[in-house]
C-alpha cells in the first residue's frame, strides 16, 4: 500500500514539474493565452489532488 502511494505521489510530482517546464518556453504569438493554459491546469491539478486524497480517505476509512 505504501508503495502505491509513493508511486501516486511521484507522479503527481513529476506532471507538475513537467508542465510547469513546458509552460515556460515563450511564444509571441500565445504569450497571452499562456497564463490562462497555466491557471486552467492548476485549476485541474487542484481538483484531481482534492478528489485522489477524497478517495483515498474513503478508502483507508473502509479498511
Amino acid at each position: 500500500m505504501n508503495i502505491m502511494i509513493g508511486l501516486v505521489i511521484l507522479i503527481l510530482i513529476f506532471s507538475v514539474v513537467a508542465t510547469l517546464l513546458l509552460t515556460r518556453k515563450p511564444d509571441e504569438n500565445y504569450s497571452g493565452s499562456t497564463k490562462r493554459n497555466t491557471t486552467n491546469l492548476t485549476l485541474i491539478y487542484v481538483v484531481i489532488i482534492g478528489i485522489a486524497l477524497i478517495s483515498l480517505g474513503i478508502y483507508i476509512g473502509v479498511d
